[in-house]
């Protein structure tokens, strides 16, 4: 296992910066999981790390060693990528056992390390197969056994699910968590979904045009979001933000409505006011609002709305409920659960909080 430390990381592609400044501490053991939407310089920060890119800048540091100028097979990694990328003609178990065999390990000790391997996995039935008689998921699962039969210190993941169906995701997010906790090393995984971040991540890496947006638990993330992009990148759906402005604790949205907050924001022309859809409740017989959509998903609905000045909501039930398109409602805001954002993006915090952080 290894500690992973960026220090002002940076990467330039013939005068393009790619990769701007980013420092980041990876714990020895931790899963944590960069995301952000595509061209933000997740995978180019995660080629960095395995070896596979120049640092153009800044120090990369691994169980306290600079890395910067060591050769990826010396740095005692293994990446799993987003094509499984096996060897047509070699069985299951040649397939996981390869690596070892080009560093000349005794065959005993290879065969003994991949079937603990396939046991691992429940591969085992199929360590004579070639890849063309498997499944996605089986394949998947093959490439992270040649992964980790290495026994590397870190294991990086470059959106090693993306070509999977949605419900082998889901068993394959079960089982990557399940294996990390049974093996043991530093997961550094790459990934645009947010799903797969908030559900396999120890601490969450937010990247947003080459910067770090925000880093931390995935719950702390969830409930604290230190800006706009955050608070709309984690949680399906999204938050919901509308423009308004505050005058003496009192929210005004530009349809008339007012939502009471804490008297310590201050006043502002223009803010924008953040609310997650489970904080914010229906009450039928109401006006000001309009249903515009019902998603009904068994265990849950999103109703999507707007108001007289096109503003649009979303808001997030339990269970089937029933709204039809056009039904005309009021709403209630969670005011606890609101937050309040600059026209910067940047969270605007009350001022006893501001006091507090100081």
């Amino acid at each position: 296992m290894s500690k992973i430390e960026l220090r002002g990381i940076k990467k330039d592609y013939q005068g393009t910066e790619i990769v701007k400044g980013i420092d980041i501490t990876i714990e020895e053991g931790e899963f944590a999981v960069i995301v952000g939407p595509s061209g933000c310089g997740k995978s180019t920060l995660l080629r960095m790390i395995a070896g596979l890119e120049d640092i153009s800048s800044g120090e990369l540091v691994m169980g306290g060693k600079v890395m910067n100028m060591v050769p990826p097979d010396q740095r005692e990694i293994a990446m799993v990528f987003q094509s499984y990328a096996l060897y047509p003609h070699m069985t299951v178990a040649d397939n996981i056992g390869f690596a070892l065999s080009l560093k000349k390990v005794p065959k005993e000790e290879i065969a003994k390390r991949v079937k603990d391997v396939a046991k691992m996995l429940e591969l085992e039935h199929l360590l004579e197969r070639k890849p063309a008689a498997l499944s996605g998921g089986q394949r998947q699962r093959v490439a992270i056994g040649r992964a980790i039969v290495k026994r590397p210190k870190v294991i990086l993941f470059d959106e090693p699910l993306s070509n999977l169906d949605a419900k082998l995701r889901v068993q394959m997010r079960a089982e990557l968590t399940k294996l990390h906790r049974e093996f043991g090393s530093t997961i550094v995984y790459v990934t645009h979904d947010q799903v797969e971040a908030m559900t396999m991540a120890q601490k969450i890496v937010v990247l947003h045009n080459g910067h770090v947006a925000q880093m931390g638990a995935p719950l702390d993330l969830y409930h604290q979001p230190d800006n706009t992009f955050v608070a709309q990148f984690i949680g399906v759906p999204k938050m919901n933000l509308v423009k308004g402005r505050l005058q003496n604790g009192l929210f005004t949205l530009p349809c008339g409505e007012q939502v009471q907050l804490d008297t310590g924001y201050g006043s502002a022309a223009e803010l924008q006011l953040g609310v997650r859809p489970e904080h914010l409740q229906i009450v039928r017989g109401g006006s000001g609002w309009e249903v515009d959509l019902v998603e009904r998903l068994g265990v849950e609905t999103f109703i999507h709305l707007h108001c007289q000045t096109q503003e649009q909501l979303v808001v997030r039930q339990e269970g089937d409920c029933q709204y039809e398109v056009g039904e005309k409602v009021a709403l209630t805001f969670a005011q606890d659960r609101c937050f309040l954002f600059e026209t910067d993006g940047k969270r605007r915090l009350p001022a006893v909080a501001v006091a507090a952080a100081c």
